[in-house]
């Protein structure tokens, strides 16, 4: 099978004849008028045929040459339709964003800041995937995940947007009925109610400024997202380990209490990670200015 021709010769071509000048088709292309003779002459010797009848006073096109025009021109015309399609996409926010994101987003503030963005980017759509897995983002077709904690090793693109810390809680009732622990040892004293836990125990990292601690849990309930925990700490089944999102209005209603109120866990940071930083769409970047820029009750801001 024959090597293709070059395509930038072929839209040379093109050019010349629509224009049926070297001249001017050159000032439309850029290039010296040499250039556009010598592709138009290369394209005739790979196609072994005189595509454009050369005189002192006109330029014309062969029968062969205007055969190969015709099948040519609109195929070229159709590449630079797509072509423009595709920049005009990019210069401005617009597209469906596929975001994905851990179960214990699906929580009011999360909901109006999106509204708030859509409104700001009514050509902007989302697609939302909340999930406690760690889904394949290019396999899965996802244009941005937020995740919490440490990230794997991986060739995505993480943007730090925040951090969280999670708190030591109890229901008052249980409060009411139990001596609670005094230091992180006592903690494994108590029931506990986890998080992504294997045979119902785990460990929790605790710190407190330069103290830290690791303590080895048990406990009747383990769940897979934070809704679930925080239900049965509410129902008394135990102390948990709970972000600040979750507990906060419950520790103001009286519901829950702060157990070791100068203890916590450490830091964790907050991420939006995406596939690649090479031709990143306007609508990405659009959502991820307006994640950092979020003062988000879902987690602390960056110091």
């Amino acid at each position: 099978m024959s090597q293709l021709a070059d395509l930038n010769d072929v839209a040379v071509f093109v050019r010349v004849a629509q224009f049926e000048s070297f001249s001017r088709a050159a000032r439309a292309l850029g290039m010296p008028v040499s250039t556009v003779s010598r592709k138009v002459t290369a394209l005739e010797e790979r196609l072994g045929v005189t595509l454009l009848q050369r005189t002192t006073r006109r330029l014309s096109l062969t029968a062969q040459g205007r055969a190969y025009f015709d099948q040519c021109s609109e195929p070229l015309s159709q590449l630079y339709d797509a072509e423009r399609v595709i920049t005009q996409t990019q210069k401005k926010p617009e597209g469906v964003l596929r975001i994905s994101g851990p179960v214990m987003l699906e929580q009011e503030p999360f909901y109006a800041f999106l509204s708030a963005f859509l409104v700001e980017y009514p050509l902007i759509h989302v697609d939302l995937y909340f999930t406690n897995a760690l889904l394949d983002l290019i396999a899965e077709n996802v244009d941005v995940a937020i995740r919490f904690g440490e990230l794997e090793d991986s060739s995505l693109v993480a943007q730090r947007v925040g951090r969280s810390v999670r708190q030591l809680v109890v229901s008052a009732g249980y409060a009411q009925n139990h001596a609670l622990p005094s230091r992180p040892d006592e903690i494994g004293q108590h029931p506990c109610v986890l998080i992504n836990a294997r045979n119902n125990e785990a460990h929790w990292d605790l710190v407190n400024g330069r103290k830290s601690a690791k303590v080895h849990v048990t406990g009747p309930v383990a769940a897979r997202d934070f809704h679930v925990v925080c239900a049965f700490a509410l129902r008394g089944h135990g102390i948990a380990l709970l972000p600040s999102s979750y507990c906060d209005a419950h520790i103001a209603s009286g519901e829950l209490v702060r157990v070791l109120p100068d203890w916590s866990s450490p830091e964790i940071f907050v991420h939006a990670v995406y596939p690649t930083r090479r031709f990143m769409p306007h609508k990405l970047k659009a959502f991820l200015d307006a994640l950092k820029a979020w003062q988000s009750p879902l987690w602390f801001p960056l110091r």
